[in-house]
């Protein structure tokens, strides 16, 4: 079989998701045009040798329309020969790139490809893709009851986990000590690029990471969710979701270069780590967020490997309730789970969290010697994608 091998993965600083934030002022096809020229350069690839770039993205509109990864790939210095597509399956968009990239090579139509993804929040903010429509209005004939925003439904799971306030707030307070320790100690400066932002300003530091958040502060926060219609509909529901333990509007890009080990081997390049498997499922869209859970089933079926066989395992933080209610199914190790903190602090841009994480997991086990690590991302709609690196 061919093997699909990571040789390269960055990732920018995240930016706060909304006008000012650091990254606010740079275009979205920039973002991801920087990330790819980032591993073309250090990587010293001819760009010609790409077969394709397949970028996640998930609020197409305004800025991020008319294909945004062709148009990366063009500001990129990529040869008008080299074709680019994109790819939604909402929050797992760029985990749903690296992974068709990685099938493609395994399948012998592709050589070399690059995957990766996109958001900017303040330019294109959540849900301005349906342009004042109801694009989920047809859906009313199979759920009656009506569907819910995913806020509603990481209550949902918290209540059904039965997960305390003060459990939440400490797994929040957790990722941003995770995160600022890592930053701190030097283990995000192999992921991060600079990106200019300014004449001579560049950002390379997570704009969304708070080193000192703590339980207690965040306890002082309302929640987000509420309203007394929703409250009449879920009564066992005690509404603790609030800004502090969700993960925050956030700008970002990322990207990974993709290949087979054989033309990693002739190039001269030295492959981190190769896919080892992969799943994706779909789950109730109600409860939305628990897909992560029949995922990491399959993706651990299918690999013939356990959980304890895993050095580490990134669950997107998209919500506090997601990983703790993932850590709780499974009875998983909480000190392999987010070891670097997560979304909620290094944050979630949605079409570029997938590899975001792949970035961050890969990085990991490097540092720590360890072989195996999972990565697995709830979606909106109901739906899960999973993958399993070996680090080589």
């Amino acid at each position: 079989m061919i093997e699909a091998v990571i040789v390269d993965v960055v990732r920018t600083a995240s930016g706060r998701g909304k006008p000012g934030g650091a990254l606010s002022g740079v275009h979205p096809a920039d973002l991801l045009a920087d990330t790819i020229r980032a591993l073309l350069v250090r990587n010293q690839l001819d760009p010609m040798l790409i077969d394709d770039v397949i970028a996640g993205c998930v609020s197409q509109a305004g800025d991020q329309t008319m294909n945004i990864a062709r148009t990366a790939a063009l500001v990129a210095g990529l040869p008008e020969s080299v074709p680019a597509t994109t790819v939604d399956r909402q929050c797992g968009s760029s985990q749903q790139a690296a992974a068709f990239a990685a099938q493609g090579v395994r399948a012998g139509a592709y050589d070399i490809v690059i995957a990766g993804g996109v958001e900017s929040m303040s330019r294109v903010p959540m849900g301005s893709s349906a342009q004042g429509g109801d694009p989920q209005a047809p859906l009313a004939r199979r759920y009656p009851d009506g569907l819910v925003n995913q806020g509603v439904s990481a209550e949902l799971v918290a209540a059904n986990w039965k997960l305390s306030r003060s459990e939440l707030d400490d797994y929040a307070a957790r990722s941003h000590a995770r995160a600022a320790v890592a930053a701190t100690s030097g283990h995000f400066d192999r992921e991060i690029i600079d990106i200019e932002v300014g004449p001579g300003q560049t950002h390379r530091v997570d704009e969304t990471v708070r080193p000192g958040t703590t339980a207690d502060g965040l306890a002082g926060l309302k929640p987000s969710f509420y309203s007394a219609e929703l409250g009449g509909r879920f009564p066992d529901v005690d509404w603790q979701i609030t800004p502090g333990n969700s993960s925050p509007l956030t700008d970002g890009a990322s990207a990974a270069l993709i290949m087979s080990e054989a033309i990693a081997r002739e190039l001269g390049l030295t492959p981190r780590a190769r896919f080892h498997s992969f799943s994706v499922v779909g789950s109730d869209p109600l409860l939305m967020l628990t897909g992560v859970i029949p995922a990491t089933q399959r993706i651990l079926a299918r690999s013939g490997l356990g959980l304890a066989e895993l050095d580490a395992y990134e669950v997107n933080e998209a919500f506090a309730s997601v990983p703790l209610a993932w850590a709780r199914e499974f009875g998983a190790d909480e000190d392999r789970l987010n070891p670097r903190g997560g979304a909620i602090a290094l944050g979630h841009p949605l079409g570029a969290s997938g590899t975001r994480l792949l970035a961050t997991l890969l990085n990991h086990l490097e540092a720590t010697g360890g072989r195996y690590g999972l990565q697995t991302m709830c979606e909106g709609g109901g739906m899960a994608n999973a993958t399993i690196i070996e680090r080589l």
